[in-house]
């Protein structure tokens, strides 16, 4: 019988082994971004026009450093920045088209490469994996 300590030993070895998949998904695709430019990408598209302050926020780094990554994304086409008009102060965040297809061109080799992976897995071991994603995700609502 597997007790909680396996389990969660279980969880943690397959989230290290999604690492390297990962990188090999955004190794090859230019321009070369890190894990936290990505990430910072994601967290853009995932809501609609954020200020610098929720993007620092969401990556749990200082204005400053939120500042200065959205720098970098912007010299390299993927993200826009632009201010309202009704208030000069508010930086909102935008994906550039280029940013869009840069994220759906590493979305679509990580599924090329986890498809690779879950298609060499016994079903039983695919039908494990889905049901701790479901886990991890929480409940659906």
């Amino acid at each position: 019988m597997t007790g909680p300590a396996d389990f969660d030993r279980q969880v943690l070895e397959a989230v290290e082994n999604l690492v390297p998949l990962w990188f090999s998904a955004v190794e090859d695709v230019t321009p070369r971004l890190s894990p936290r430019q990505i990430l910072a990408l994601r967290a853009v598209r995932r809501r609609p026009e954020p200020n610098l302050t929720a993007l620092a926020e969401r990556l749990g780094v200082g204005l400053p450093t939120a500042s200065r990554l959205c720098d970098r994304l912007e010299a390299a086409g993927l993200l826009q920045r632009f201010v309202r008009l009704d208030d000069r102060r508010e930086v909102r965040l935008v994906l550039t088209e280029r940013g869009h297809g840069f994220l759906a061109d590493v979305t679509e080799r990580l599924s090329a490469l986890l498809g690779d992976v879950l298609a060499a897995m016994p079903s039983a071991e695919r039908a494990r994996v889905e049901q701790l994603l479901r886990a991890l995700g929480g409940p659906a609502g």
